[in-house]
């Protein structure tokens, strides 16, 4: 008899068995393998058994108890005496608790999370509210002034131009002069909300010192059109995640999105009979972007033969079970990422969504877009954001380069 199932004879979850068997039902029914199943079965039947042991009731379960059982010297039933309980493990049983909580016999459990700056919260909900940030963007902006406030001190009204200079100066010295310059840009959105709130004095964002750095002084990085293409055909159709990236990957390479552009398309995004697609950018803006034939196609692919059918409004989920979205902007660039490997291209310039972003910049200036309509499609804001890839077009420059005057005499 293989070892899980004695595992499960053994072990007796006493008055949560019932709660276990529904448990591990719930886990079927979303698409989990049978392995996968009997595992997290496995530890429910084991947390449930160390409760019943421990004598600890359903009411008193706490991350302080789920903790004990991590690293409880286990005598329980079963063939685990004496071994340690690994992570994956004990997430497998706080899972189960989270059951429980949702079928009502278990209370929530609440996280042990750091204590939150009241006037920070409020400084991320104008963020949130006047800028339009990401929240992304807003919780970076948060843990950096969280930082700051140990040099900058807790009352906003004693702040001068020498305090924010000096505590900014402070961090340039044992930090690179891109996270300084992300960091006097969370300073200043700081000042300037305290000031608007009348918290301190008006006009000390101009006292925050410049971090020197030339601006757009690199060469966009991009892959050439024959590049892109390997990359598309890297994927296995024969796959549903083969046929998840291909869609990814066509989005990225036509249109330029972002990467947080892929993670938050929904069903109502995309328009089938005027072949548009709209798009989410930064700051809460909405555009309508034509959606390219082959990329709508590769779309529809998707929807119609690989996507799980979930109740979820996002279009991209995970191949695997629980069929949720993508955490994070994280997992479209590992798409991007796993395509390169595949393609074998060894030699890209970065391996993000935004090299795809830059790619499809390129390609359009290469076949005859004027500045106006790329930035128009990437939805700049600024105009020398977009003139950046003007320094790709090669033959251009050729016409305005002027010869270098050698060794003239002064």
């Amino acid at each position: 008899m293989p070892k899980l199932q004695q595992n499960q004879r053994c072990m007796d979850p006493g008055t949560l068995g019932t709660f276990v068997e529904e448990f591990t039902s719930q886990l079927t029914s979303v698409g989990h393998t049978r392995l996968t199943v009997a595992n997290y079965g496995d530890a429910a039947r084991h947390f449930a058994e160390w409760l019943r042991l421990s004598d600890i009731l359903l009411a008193d379960i706490d991350d302080v108890v789920i903790a004990r059982f991590a690293r409880h010297r286990c005598k329980c039933s079963g063939n685990r005496q004496h071994h340690r309980l690994s992570a994956k493990y004990v997430r497998r049983a706080r899972r189960f608790v989270r059951f429980l909580v949702d079928r009502g016999v278990a209370r929530a459990v609440t996280p042990n999370v750091p204590p939150v700056n009241q006037r920070v919260a409020e400084f991320q909900d104008w963020l949130r509210h006047h800028r339009g940030l990401s929240e992304r963007t807003v919780d970076r902006h948060g843990r950096m002034i969280i930082k700051l406030l140990a040099g900058l001190g807790d009352d906003p009204t004693r702040y001068d131009a020498e305090c924010v200079r000096q505590v900014i100066l402070t961090e340039a010295r044992r930090s690179s002069r891109a996270y300084i310059k992300t960091m006097a840009m969370a300073l200043r959105g700081y000042l300037r909300f305290l000031a608007a709130h009348g918290m301190c004095r008006p006009g000390l964002d101009q006292a925050m010192p410049t971090v020197p750095q030339w601006r757009l002084s690199a060469l966009p990085r991009y892959l050439p059109s024959p590049d892109i293409e390997r990359l598309i055909t890297s994927c296995d159709l024969t796959k549903a995640h083969g046929v998840r990236d291909r869609a990814i990957l066509l989005l990225l390479a036509r249109l330029g999105l972002r990467a947080g552009d892929i993670l938050g398309m929904r069903l109502d995004d995309v328009a089938w009979d005027e072949g548009t697609l709209r798009v989410r950018g930064k700051g809460r803006r909405e555009v309508r972007l034509p959606l390219p034939q082959d990329a709508g196609d590769a779309l529809l692919d998707y929807l119609e033969q690989a996507r799980p059918l979930v109740d979820e409004a996002r279009i991209f989920l995970r191949s695997s079970a629980p069929f949720r979205p993508f955490a994070g902007s994280c997992a479209i660039s590992d798409v991007v990422r796993l395509a390169l490997k595949r393609a074998g291209i060894t030699d890209a310039p970065s391996r993000g969504a935004n090299l795809l972003r830059h790619s499809a910049a390129t390609a359009m200036l290469r076949a005859g877009a004027t500045l106006d309509a790329i930035g128009a499609v990437l939805r700049h804001r600024s105009t020398d954001t977009t003139t950046h890839y003007a320094k790709v077009d090669v033959a251009m420059l050729r016409q305005i380069a002027q010869p270098w005057p050698g060794a003239v005499s002064c």
